[in-house]
């Protein structure tokens, strides 16, 4: 179980969440939707504390952090049991996939070379890129640079994986290998929370959907529920806008 407690997060005089609550159950798919500046992204980072949250406590497991008293060795710890995927691929640009997959198994948890690069090959092969394993990034499709951002989120087996727009700075090509990968995770039971635009893929893999406004939770339930029985009149809005009746 994963718990987030009453949420803050301020930038300067702005006010960006509110109070969130939610918990996360192992092997669940939460996908946050809602309008862009609603605090869906802050969120996430906060989540593994690349925000630190003015206020609030984050459980994972027996973990529990509290914005207020949290201490470094308590925020690595965070770091280890969530995985992060940007939406901007994030990878090191002078390392090959293989080597930007392997390298939080070698900084993170002390793995030696040899294990870590034979992992990495392994989950390379996973993904569909075990041919690309010794080319670098600026050789690599926009889909398939943010497979190896996946997959090394996945090197590092955490509790949960935030994925933070995951397809947005994609062309529409590369998009559907993208969600195909997310697809399969939630097949494996892997703990995700996806904010995304990408309303088909939250129907289809969402076991629940989040709406989100001006830093709250408004609504949120079954696929079913959000798309065809949206209660407050701000989601009704948002999915009109959408293109969603």
């Amino acid at each position: 179980m994963i718990t987030l407690n009453n949420i803050h997060k301020r930038f300067g005089d702005s006010e960006i969440l509110k109070g969130i609550d939610l918990s996360i159950n192992k092997g669940e798919i939460i996908v946050i939707i809602g309008s862009s500046g609603t605090g869906k992204s802050t969120l996430l980072r906060c989540v593994n504390w690349l925000e630190t949250p003015n206020k609030g406590i984050i459980e994972i497991d027996d973990l529990n952090v509290d914005a207020q008293t949290a201490t470094k060795k308590q925020i690595l710890a965070l770091r280890r049991k969530t995985g992060f995927v940007f939406q901007n691929y994030a990878l090191f640009s002078h390392m090959t996939a293989k080597q930007n997959i392997a390298e939080g198994l070698i900084t993170v948890k002390g793995w030696r070379k040899d294990e870590a690069y034979k992992t990495a090959q392994s989950i390379l092969n996973d993904i569909g890129l075990g041919d690309k394993a010794d080319h670098y990034p600026a050789a690599l499709s926009g889909g398939q640079q943010q497979r190896v951002g996946i997959g090394r989120a996945m090197a590092l087996k955490p509790e949960l994986l935030l994925f933070d727009e995951p397809t947005s700075a994609l062309d529409p090509e590369w998009v559907g290998e993208v969600l195909n990968l997310m697809k399969k995770l939630a097949q494996d039971h892997q703990t995700m929370l996806v904010v995304t635009h990408e309303m088909q893929f939250a129907r289809e893999v969402a076991d629940r959907v989040i709406f989100m406004a001006e830093g709250n939770i408004v609504e949120q339930g079954s696929p079913q529920d959000i798309f065809t029985n949206p209660q407050d009149p701000r989601l009704k809005r948002f999915l009109n806008q959408v293109g969603i009746d």
